[in-house]
C-alpha cells in the first residue's frame, strides 16, 4: 500500500501531464482576466486627430466645393440676345368652311 499510494494521486491523474498542464494555464489566464480593470471604450479626453480634425476637413471640403460650384454658375458677359422673329404658323381649317363662312356673311 505504501508504493501504491506515492506513485498514484488520489484523483487518479497525473499532474504532470501536458493536459493538466494547459488547462492550469487556461485557469490562470481566465483569473487574471476576471480580476482586471475594464477597459475603457472612450478615451479620458477626446482627441483631436480623431474627432475634431476629420469633421472640420470635410466641412472645408464642402464648403471649396460650394464656392467652385457658384463660380462656375455665375453667368458670364454674354451679347445681348437678338430678338427672334415669329415663325408663321400654318393653319389647319377643316374642309367647307368657307362656304359656311359665306353663308354667314349673306
Amino acid at each position: 500500500m505504501g508504493k501504491e499510494r506515492v506513485t498514484e494521486s488520489p484523483a487518479g491523474r497525473r499532474w504532470t501531464g501536458p493536459d493538466a498542464y494547459v488547462e492550469a494555464l487556461a485557469r490562470r489566464r481566465t483569473f487574471r482576466r476576471s480580476h482586471r480593470e475594464k477597459e475603457r471604450t472612450e478615451p479620458e479626453s477626446p482627441r483631436f486627430s480623431l474627432s475634431t480634425l476629420p469633421f472640420l476637413a470635410l466641412l472645408v471640403a464642402l464648403g471649396l466645393l460650394s464656392v467652385a460650384i457658384m463660380f462656375l454658375a455665375w453667368p458670364r458677359s454674354q451679347p445681348p440676345a437678338k430678338p427672334q422673329q415669329l415663325a408663321r404658323e400654318q393653319g389647319y381649317a377643316p374642309k367647307g368652311w368657307l362656304e359656311e363662312a359665306q353663308k354667314e356673311m349673306h
